[in-house]
């Protein structure tokens, strides 16, 4: 098989953690300290894939353009597609076309997690060389997901969210593709939703007498569109962390797998792993739980916090209970003032959540 591209989509509006995303791409709110669009980065490069675009919004693309750079850091050649609008999946396909030409490509969803990379899924592609290739992995309630109907390997039927499920077996956000994937999305028409959607590109390839096949994902996936997948997601990394102390400690402890990046100093505090501590944060009297990932140059005094994401710049002062599940964003300000009387006083950005216990 000739060259492969990827092709990451990093154009979503990130609805679902919003207000992080009101300010932010969704793609780069950080899993354990780094952006999930890196993650997917680094699986295509690890797979051999050096040549990739990445599609863009208006709203958030020259943030991603900043963070990402021109892919010399990742070993990669990165070239930004703009999407004007967000009009499915396979209209970014499309989008994409002139960058990829007749190559045969990777799609990879900027949110996506996978815990063992898509490695095997290229060899296995490259190898077998079909027309298409998706990514399936079995789920608990997979009226929820799209559904892969199978006969064996090879791919029957998609169905989008079915009442009643052919199989356990969801479409995972990764896809490949060779340029048949083009005349197959031009073919058909926009869903209720008034998107092109990839299943349905898929399902006209596979009518068209295409061969799709399929690869099981063996190790965890996760999307991370919703703030529990987001949570969910950093555990698992952090799970699979190792140790490493390059920061200071005052009267500390530190237990477990935990990172302290340079610069970050921890004074009178007990940190149990798996967790991270960002460069250039301080920690004074408190405790930082399992499945944290404190980023950089974030200040918590006085308080407890554990299974949480709390981003670069956050302030936690004098709590008086313990913060979890909780994610914080950029320059968030989080304290209890002794002064009477006794009040609730917040900033609360558009669609917040806070539970009060």
């Amino acid at each position: 098989m000739e060259k492969l591209k990827g092709l990451i989509l990093s154009g979503g509006a990130g609805t679902r953690l919003r207000p992080i995303t009101h300010t932010s791409a969704k793609q780069l709110v950080p899993v354990a300290n780094k952006p999930v669009l890196f993650y997917g980065i680094e699986a295509l490069v690890a797979a051999g894939v050096g040549e990739i675009g990445i599609i863009i919004a208006p709203e958030t693309g020259a943030e991603i353009e900043a963070a990402v750079g021109d892919g010399s850091r990742f070993g990669a050649a990165i070239t930004f597609i703009g999407q004007d609008e967000p009009k499915g999946l396979a209209h970014a396909v499309l989008t994409a076309e002139d960058y990829l030409g007749s190559d045969p490509f990777v799609m990879y969803l900027g949110d996506n997690l996978l815990r063992d990379g898509i490695t095997e899924l290229v060899q296995a592609f490259r190898s077998s060389e079909p027309d298409a290739m998706i990514l399936l992995t079995s789920v608990l309630h997979p009226e929820h997901y799209g559904v892969a109907e199978l006969d064996g390997d090879r791919i029957v039927r998609l169905i989008e969210k079915p009442v009643d499920p052919p199989s356990d077996l969801a479409l995972v956000g990764v896809y490949m593709f060779t340029s048949k994937v083009f005349a197959a999305a031009k073919a058909i028409q926009p869903s209720p939703r008034g998107e092109l959607e990839i299943t349905d590109t898929i399902q006209r390839m596979v009518d068209d007498g295409l061969r799709v096949d399929s690869h099981r994902v063996k190790g965890w996936w996760k999307d991370t569109g919703q703030l529990a997948d987001m949570l969910e997601a950093n555990r698992l990394v952090l799970e699979e962390g190792s140790r490493r102390i390059d920061g200071e400690l005052i009267d500390s402890t530190v237990e477990g797998r935990v990172v302290v990046e340079p610069g970050a100093v921890l004074e009178r505090t007990t940190v149990r792993g798996p967790a991270v501590i960002g460069a250039g944060a301080r920690i004074t009297n408190s405790y930082i739980g399992p499945y944290t990932a404190v980023g950089e140059d974030v200040v918590i005094e006085a308080s407890e916090v554990e299974h949480s994401i709390l981003l670069a710049g956050c302030e936690v002062r004098d709590l008086p209970s313990r913060l979890e599940a909780s994610l914080l964003g950029r320059e968030v300000k989080l304290a209890r003032s002794d002064r009477l009387p006794k009040t609730l006083r917040m900033i609360v950005g558009d669609r917040s959540e806070i539970t009060l216990a």
